[in-house]
């Protein structure tokens, strides 16, 4: 077993056992209230018992290596693309666009990435597929809400596609003296910003005051503060899975959590706008996929440009 592995495996175990102790606060403050109802708990728990599934796919993923990560990663940004252009405008003119989003832009991002073509994958969405979709649909001749059409497709693209193809894309660093370890980096980037939104939530509700955007989500100041120091110490604590050091890793881990939560509120926004209160319903009372990964799509890019930036080029 290599150390990468053997790595991974009490990360995945640290992670479960820090959801256990999250499960068992959640537990106490149920019984306390005994036949009492709390939406809140309620929520708090859901969210804790989904991501007992979560966990457990990212650690099987990162123990499958590069492939793991890519059929995974593709996989959700399939089920996150879907959910984002359920919720859009669209016409017939754009069946062949929609076409080629799923089944043409969507696995060649993914197959670049496979073959580490950094020059290509980091471009390839927000230049040739921004310019080739929108081709496509005027072609077919239909003007009726073209540009806001054209524009939500784009958006599902870079949203669902090439911020989630960001998180496999970090397997493809190459550090000096690191080996095979930069399978560590997504899971250092999914236990900071996610633990990070968690105890957002958790402090949120307990001593949450001032509401940012009161009209959008019930996210705190307090909370935010909370949940982004609690994931600058949780990085500072995972730092030897990282070449940032102690001190960077804390910087990353502040970072990716802060931009993580202004990327919950977006979607709170999208949401908003669309009148609906989920994505979709796969996971029960979690909604779909954009929920669970709402934070990890917006972070994702900037913790992989910057990684890029600091500690390669």
């Amino acid at each position: 077993m290599s150390p990468t592995t053997t790595d991974i495996i009490l990360l995945t175990l640290a992670s479960g056992g820090i959801l256990l102790a999250l499960t068992i606060i959640g537990e106490i403050l149920h019984a306390r209230r005994g036949d009492e109802d709390s939406p809140v708990l309620e929520t708090y728990m859901t969210r804790v018992q989904s991501w007992w599934g979560i966990i457990i796919i990212v650690g099987l993923a990162l123990l499958s290596g590069k492939v793991g990560v890519m059929i995974v990663c593709a996989f959700a940004s399939f089920a996150a693309l879907r959910e984002f252009l359920t919720l859009t405008n669209k016409a017939r003119a754009d069946h062949i666009s929609l076409a080629l989003a799923f089944f043409v832009i969507l696995p060649l991002q993914y197959v670049f990435i496979g073959l580490e073509w950094e020059a290509i994958y980091t471009i390839f969405i927000p230049v040739y597929a921004f310019l080739l979709l929108p081709i496509v649909s005027a072609i077919r001749g239909n003007s009726d809400r073209f540009l806001i059409r054209v524009a939500e497709t784009q958006w599902g693209l870079m949203i669902a596609v090439f911020c989630v193809s960001h998180v496999a894309a970090l397997v493809t660093i190459d550090f000096p003296n690191y080996g095979d370890r930069s399978l560590l980096l997504i899971a250092f980037l999914v236990i900071v910003v996610q633990l990070g939104d968690l105890l957002d939530f958790f402090f949120g509700r307990r001593i949450g005051r001032t509401k940012i955007a009161p009209t959008l989500s019930p996210k705190t100041v307090e909370g935010l503060i909370c949940g982004v120091g609690s994931a600058i110490i949780i990085g500072g604590l995972l730092h030897w899975i990282t070449p940032f050091g102690v001190y960077g890793a804390m910087v990353m881990a502040g970072v990716s959590s802060l931009v993580g939560m202004g990327g919950n509120l977006v979607f709170a926004a999208i949401k908003r706008d669309r009148g609906v209160k989920d994505w979709s319903h796969l996971i029960p009372g979690q909604g779909g996929f954009v929920e669970q990964l709402d934070s990890v799509i917006f972070a994702a890019p900037i913790f992989y440009h910057l990684t890029m930036f600091f500690w390669v080029i």
